[in-house]
């Protein structure tokens, strides 16, 4: 672990000197985590992480002091006790920083408790702040190859939760049924359920349902949107399924759109090319087939550390896509009180396009009735 955080310290400074920034402050959090594997208690007692060109240091509440070391040892903790405050410390990190001089450039964790950024903020002179899109942000959306094969473990895992309910399908059967079984299988496998949601019939038009008590009946649309978290990295897809003998034409239809919508993404999504426009293209056949205003969300968001995080597939972000990027394309058309389709599958950048981690197909299944 420590070489991880060693590289990852060293990719943070030399990105720092390309965008002529002084200091980066992070918080407890996903952030932290990746860049020191710490991850400390988190309450009001103030706990960052301060990194300059030439030291990195935490400083920590002496009470999680001990906990926290067993996770990282290779910077710095200064420590700081109930009766004495964190005033001395930070003091002291800073002063050990060289970064006490005025007017510095700084990058703040935009997920920090904002009284540990106004505490940080109120030692230092007249200094400007940005948030860390473009220094931890867009070190953590470049995934390297052993975060690459952590999110297709993670995936393929995922693949088998969803065999396995949908193979479990029956009538009668609760959505709370099907759930229990995808983390089930989670568990049984070494991974933490992170979200599920089972949708059957008119629920599957809710982007967000929850999961509820309602039973399955033959002829009904059938979404799972599930991911589970494997060795620290998440897994997201979502697949449909008609539960009958024979769907209907109009569901039909829809699935034809929305996986024309992935495929047209998928081909859109480069290196080089900007978020926008990978959503632009899932989202103009969608348009173009008259179902625009059923299409209620982005195409996708960036998976990593966290479930959402950048890039995000979205009109209004107009980032570049880099080689590395992991990425979700679900684009989606739902028909309030019919039924919705959303076909999600996470991508991960290679030089020459998108490799998709799942191996489950995408095609939207049609499932017999069973008792």
């Amino acid at each position: 672990m420590s070489d991880i955080v060693e590289n990852r310290l060293e990719r943070l400074r030399k990105r720092m000197t390309q965008t002529n920034t002084d200091l980066v402050a992070i918080g407890p959090g996903s952030h932290m985590q990746w860049l020191l594997g710490l991850n400390p208690h988190g309450d009001e007692r103030p706990v960052m992480a301060i990194v300059t060109a030439n030291h990195a240091g935490v400083l920590m509440p002496l009470l999680n002091a001990e906990a926290s070391r067993a996770q990282c040892s290779i910077v710095p903790f200064y420590e700081w006790s109930d009766a004495e405050g964190p005033l001395g410390a930070l003091t002291k990190l800073l002063s050990d920083a060289n970064a006490k001089r005025p007017g510095l450039n700084i990058v703040l964790d935009e997920m920090m408790r904002t009284d540990f950024s106004f505490l940080l903020l109120d030692q230092l002179d007249a200094p400007t702040h940005r948030f860390t899109l473009d220094t931890v942000g867009l070190l953590r959306s470049e995934k390297d190859a052993q975060e690459r094969q952590l999110l297709k473990d993670c995936a393929l895992l995922n693949d088998a939760a969803f065999e396995r309910a949908f193979d479990a399908l029956r009538t009668g059967m609760t959505e709370l049924e099907v759930r229990d079984i995808i983390i089930e299988h989670y568990l049984e496998n070494g991974a933490e359920p992170a979200f599920c949601i089972v949708a059957f019939g008119k629920n599957s038009a809710y982007p967000h349902h929850h999961t509820s008590a309602d039973t399955l009946q033959p002829d009904t649309a059938v979404l799972i949107d599930a991911g589970c978290r494997l060795r620290g990295y998440p897994s997201d897809m979502t697949r449909c399924a008609w539960y009958g003998d024979t769907p209907q034409d109009q569901f039909r239809k829809i699935a034809d759109i929305v996986e024309k919508a992935v495929q047209f993404a998928e081909s859109a999504a480069l290196p080089g090319t900007l978020c926008s426009d990978v959503d632009k293209a899932a989202r103009t056949v969608i348009e173009d087939a008259g179902y625009g205003k059923e299409f209620l969300h982005r195409t996708g968001h960036g998976l990593g550390v966290d479930v959402h995080e950048p890039p995000y597939i979205a009109a209004n972000y107009p980032e570049p896509l880099r080689v590395g990027n992991v990425f979700s394309i679900e684009p989606g058309i739902y028909l309030n009180e019919e039924f919705g389709i959303r076909l999600e599958d996470v991508a991960y950048l290679q030089p020459d396009g998108v490799e998709i981690l799942s191996e489950m197909p995408r095609t939207v299944r049609q499932l017999s009735v069973k008792a």
